[in-house]
């Protein structure tokens, strides 16, 4: 039987092309048991507000000798991100719809790991909002040796996969020839051509928080991810 796998460290509140990979594929495989690295999408996200997309950023330190699923949380971050949630989208369409979920996470749930938070939401918002049938896994799971590209193929091989869905940015290191060899067609991602939605504070932009599309087009957010594409 074909099966489509995709293999992605885990972001906070990741942008809609996040969850159009995920739709894409049989199996996700979170992979947190890797090097951290500051700066980047792990522990922060961009939200539109009337000066333009402003970063959320959990402060976690920029120490990068962790891996992602050993980075602790402080305390009483969540309080201050969830008000500069509030005063951006609250008279966005549908934000009541969704407030309740989220102030459970943000005010009334504790995180020790910043791992279980990045795939809690990830796991509820596709599966509960946009319906996504995908199985998740974590890579913890599965018992795989290597590093970067040896360490994917063989997680793939352990997963049973038959095509991996990659995103473009791993053209820097992933060789396509390893992958022929081993029996596992490369696909790579296209993040072109997502139609624009109505949102706050014009011009638009895409690559923000999956909150933006969501608080602003409610059950038609798969449209603006991957139900375009079938019109």
């Amino acid at each position: 039987m074909p099966k489509r796998v995709a293999i992605l460290q885990s972001n906070y509140i990741p942008w809609k092309g996040y969850f159009d990979i995920i739709h894409d594929v049989d199996e996700f495989i979170f992979l947190d048991d890797v090097q951290y690295t500051p700066q980047d999408w792990r522990n922060r996200n961009r939200i539109k507000t009337a000066q333009g997309a402003v970063w959320l950023t959990i402060p976690v330190g920029s120490r990068d000798d962790r891996r992602i699923c050993d980075v602790e949380l402080p305390p009483a971050w969540g309080q201050a991100h969830w008000r500069k949630i509030e005063s951006a989208y609250a008279t966005a369409p549908y934000f009541a719809a969704y407030r309740a979920f989220f102030e459970t996470v943000y005010l009334e749930s504790e995180w020790k790991y910043l791992s279980d938070l990045n795939q809690h939401l990830v796991r509820r918002i596709a599966s509960e909002i946009l319906g996504i049938t995908t199985r998740f896994r974590d890579s913890r799971e599965i018992e795989s040796q290597g590093r970067k590209q040896e360490r994917l193929l063989n997680l793939l091989r352990r997963a049973g996969a038959t095509s991996y869905v990659s995103g473009p940015a791993a053209k820097d290191y992933i060789e396509p020839a390893r992958f022929r060899e081993a029996g596992i067609d490369l696909v790579w991602k296209d993040y072109s051509g997502y139609p624009p939605y109505p949102q706050f504070h014009p011009p638009f932009v895409h690559d923000v928080t999956i909150l933006d599309l969501l608080f602003h087009t409610g059950p038609d957010a798969p449209r603006y991810i991957w139900g375009w594409r079938s019109r």
